[in-house]
């Protein structure tokens, strides 16, 4: 009772899922994504199981056909079930089993998989599609959105709307580029989760992003950002002049208060994004 997304980002190799339902939490049942291996969605009188075991089988060597094949071979309930698999190389694969309810269907092409099921029409997945296509280029986790919103306009579940997830993955994505999950976001209970997903990946990006550029603060905003030091406590006076070892310490500990310290760049350099967040909450 779900309409899913499974894709990969040429380009970087990233991969993911967004999901969207009227069912509490899809999230916690639909999603699964590794890394350097592929990426699932496991929905429709759901088989939690096929999510694990769908990545066991990928990273073992098997191609998303032959995944699926092996889940309608062994899968008692295969008939009500529905699922989609991406893997590392860009193979996909969609299965609906003949008993889930109307309207239920699937595409795939390369680097994707978009499947639901009690649908309002075909015309879910279709939007799904193009705008998975029109948005080539973009972060996969803006794409996968991007798709995920096309077709809750398109009318999504003709049930309702409760839930919406977004999993991703990618080599060194995670927090301090110490591991590769990266987004993994869930409205879990929401009048408009889609919507309340894009705001919390703005959120991610804002809180989780890595520069894109630096540049040195001007002497207003140095000014301004000593005084915003002190106010917070983060250092009991600090001179004036260039750029300091002590105002080095005290912008570090005012980074990692912030939950900033993503966008942390040493040396009296300053992350536009950061310094305009700050800027803003912190008016002169």
């Amino acid at each position: 009772m779900t309409f899913s997304i499974v894709g990969r980002d040429p380009q970087t190799g990233d991969l993911g899922v967004a999901v969207a339902s009227k069912f509490l939490a899809v999230g916690a049942l639909v999603p699964f994504v590794r890394s350097g291996v592929g990426a699932v969605a496991t929905q429709s009188y759901v088989n939690p199981n096929f999510g694990p075991d769908g990545l066991a089988l990928l990273a073992g060597g098997l191609s998303p056909d032959e995944v699926s094949a092996r889940f309608q071979a062994e899968d008692a309930g295969i008939v009500q079930r529905q699922f989609g698999l991406v893997s590392a190389s860009g193979q996909s694969a969609t299965f609906t089993g003949e008993g889930c309810h109307a309207w239920a269907g699937g595409v795939t092409g390369p680097d994707v998989a978009i499947q639901g099921n009690i649908l309002a029409g075909p015309e879910v997945v279709a939007a799904m599609h193009r705008a998975w296509v029109e948005g080539a280029g973009q972060p996969l986790p803006r794409r996968l959105l991007a798709a995920l919103q096309a077709g809750d306009a398109a009318g999504g579940d003709r049930r309702g709307r409760q839930s919406a997830a977004l999993l991703c993955a990618g080599p060194g994505r995670g927090y301090g580029g110490l591991t590769d999950d990266w987004v993994n976001l869930r409205a879990d209970d929401h009048a408009d989760p889609c919507t309340e997903l894009a705001r919390l990946l703005d959120v991610h990006d804002l809180l989780f992003g890595r520069p894109e550029s630096t540049r040195a603060p001007d002497e207003a905003e140095l000014r301004w950002l000593r005084r915003l030091l002190v106010t917070q406590g983060h250092a009991a006076a600090l001179p004036e002049g260039p750029w300091d070892e002590a105002t080095e310490t005290a912008a570090w500990a005012l980074y990692g208060t912030e939950n900033l310290e993503e966008r942390w760049v040493s040396g009296g350099q300053l992350d536009p994004v950061a310094l305009a967040y700050l800027r803003e909450r912190y008016p002169d």
